[in-house]
């Protein structure tokens, strides 16, 4: 072979073209990649062009920021208000009963208490969803079993603090702490209706199996008007269950027969041969889906237990069926004050209500998608 024909030394790199690169080149190759796509995007910015301006005026520039009642809502007043005169969105009301959207009907020199609580709260929740944050035992003792039993007496009452029933308790507090208990009791009794189903003996997996098809057969508000209506008629005479106790624990049982289908489907996705290699190393039933078949299984979907999350987060609003009122319940129930009865009002109060749920719903999707790239180890190319 003729060595003149082979080159020794290999060229130097060199960057792209300047028309292959650049946001021009990102909005041809994206948006009008095609005649398809162009006129796709042609009619989508149109559709933009046409409701945004709208929407912004009505959200921000004539929306009503500040006032004491409804006649601050109004762009004009001659002789009374006319239908027409009502401003943009009415931000003023959901100033005004701000406090009351998020501690219900909580005792206002008591209110120091949920506010404590919120703090503790975050203080313990940050460092247990941070990976490398130490004490992660600790953390979990602290935030699953001391702060449930400090909120109650701190809430409720107790030990020298008035007592409050949770009838005056409501809007975003109840949410969260339905939500909160919810989410820690549906875990891991979703994980034992799980393995329960799949169990060997017959009594456990046909418990298992008929716990969660009855449940996932019936919509929740059948739950929750079961555990308000009907279980006082089974209890003896003098004795009641408190309302947010009821719901606490429908919500819960509820999550938990979806979050035992999630867990089932991640260990029917787990080989056969981890089992195999694990009992090959003499392993108990506990130790063996403990420390290998249920950490595998758990990392497979936790897209679907965020989703179910998710889900039980925003079902939180059908409590109001046995008299609490959650974010969505007491906004609705302000809609009946007469001093802010306007056109503009309850659509302003639901956007406000909608606007919180999609923060925490959001804010769940985005830790989900950072656990998923943490924890996926094993897939990565």
């Amino acid at each position: 072979m003729d060595s003149r024909f082979v080159r020794d030394v290999m060229l130097t790199a060199e960057p792209p073209p300047l028309r292959q690169r650049g946001f021009p080149v990102w909005i041809r190759h994206n948006l009008f990649a095609s005649t398809t796509d162009s006129l796709v995007t042609l009619v989508c910015i149109l559709a933009l062009a046409y409701v945004v301006p709208t929407l912004l005026n009505w959200l921000f520039i004539q929306a009503a920021w500040t006032g004491s009642d409804r006649s601050f809502c109004a762009t004009a007043v001659q002789g009374g208000i006319q239908p027409d005169d009502w401003s943009g969105a009415c931000w003023a009301f959901v100033r005004a009963k701000f406090s009351q959207f998020i501690f219900g009907r909580y005792p206002i020199d008591q209110r120091w208490r949920p506010m404590l609580v919120g703090i503790l709260l975050i203080l313990l929740v940050l460092p247990f969803l941070t990976p490398y944050a130490p004490r992660k035992n600790l953390n979990a003792l602290l935030l699953f079993i001391a702060l449930p039993v400090v909120s109650f007496f701190l809430l409720y009452g107790g030990f020298g603090l008035p007592v409050v029933e949770t009838e005056r308790w409501g809007g975003l507090m109840v949410t969260l702490i339905l939500s909160f208990v919810g989410i820690t009791v549906s875990l891991p009794l979703g994980i034992l209706l799980a393995l329960g189903r799949r169990s060997r003996l017959p009594v456990i997996r046909l418990f298992s199996t008929t716990f969660i098809e009855v449940l996932r057969g019936v919509p929740l508000i059948t739950v929750l008007f079961m555990a308000s209506v009907m279980l006082p008629l089974f209890l003896p005479d003098g004795m009641d269950i408190d309302k947010l106790l009821r719901a606490i624990v429908g919500v819960s049982i509820f999550a938990s027969a979806y979050m035992a289908e999630v867990i089932r489907g991640g260990l029917q996705a787990i080989p056969k041969g981890q089992s195999e290699g694990a009992d090959s190393l003499g392993l108990t039933y506990w130790k063996k889906m403990y420390l290998i078949i249920l950490p595998q299984a758990i990392k497979l979907v936790v897209p679907g237990i965020v989703n179910t999350f998710i889900g039980m987060f925003k079902d939180s609003s059908l409590i109001s069926i046995i008299g609490m009122f959650d974010l969505l319940g007491i906004v609705r129930f302000n809609f009946s004050d007469p001093s802010w009865a306007t056109p503009v009002t309850p659509v302003s109060g639901l956007l406000f209500a909608g606007f919180v749920f999609w923060i925490f719903c959001f804010g769940m999707s985005r830790y989900s998608g950072f656990l998923e790239r943490h924890l996926d180890t094993g897939h990565r190319r």
